[in-house]
């Protein structure tokens, strides 16, 4: 492939999903376009010290640096609406289609897969297989929201089509340190309710393993 489009919901599903998957591509000299879906301003609703606008702001640049640390380029943004994405379906195909380009070269696209629980995730994944039945591209899907939910064996979930890119220590490493850029998700914004990590430790352990998951 010459250029990959990695399309992220939000800010840090680019890096827990693909971060190493999407950087290996990078370090091949492949082409990678960064697709910053919305900028989550909408983590913490109930917030008492975060307007959501600071909060996107933040969450932007924690995005930009964590991209850096795994040497992908600064995301492209799209701003579309935190928890809102299925109502702008037909503007985020054309974003994706646009960003695959000529069809005439080989492209691959990465999106939250199509069932993954969350329906900014799932938004994300049709809008993209829409764009690639469009351009030519090849679709391929990641989990994030799926280990929350699923189980071992889990029938709702395609195993059969999945593929493990598993990571070196290094590649590990990198990946826990670019994780840890995401300051307003992995820590408390205050100690007030409303404030609480959205990714604290528990869940992090399953989401930053020795592999990532893609439904080829």
């Amino acid at each position: 492939y010459r250029r990959l489009v990695v399309v992220a919901p939000h800010p840090d599903d680019e890096i827990l999903g693909v971060g190493v998957t999407a950087s290996r591509f990078a370090a091949a000299g492949v082409e990678v376009v960064v697709l910053a879906v919305t900028d989550g301003d909408a983590s913490h609703p109930d917030s008492p010290t975060m307007s959501p606008r600071r909060l996107a702001g933040l969450r932007v640049e924690e995005s930009r640096r964590a991209c850096a640390l795994l040497g992908l380029p600064e995301p492209v943004r799209l701003g579309l609406p935190d928890g809102g994405v299925g109502g702008r379906a037909g503007e985020l195909t054309e974003a994706i289609a646009r960003a695959v380009g000529d069809p005439g070269v080989e492209s691959l696209v990465l999106a939250t897969w199509r069932g993954d629980g969350h329906p900014d995730h799932e938004a994300c994944g049709r809008a993209a297989a829409d764009a690639c039945a469009a351009t030519g591209a090849r679709l391929v899907e990641y989990p994030v929201w799926t280990w929350h939910w699923a189980r071992p064996g889990d029938p709702r979930v395609p195993w059969d089509r999945r593929r493990r890119v598993v990571l070196s220590r290094p590649e590990l490493a990198a990946k826990r340190a670019a994780v840890a850029e995401f300051v307003t998700q992995v820590a408390p914004l205050s100690d007030r309710p409303g404030d609480e990590a959205i990714l604290p430790d528990w869940i992090l352990d399953r989401l930053v393993t020795r592999e990532e998951t893609v439904f080829w």
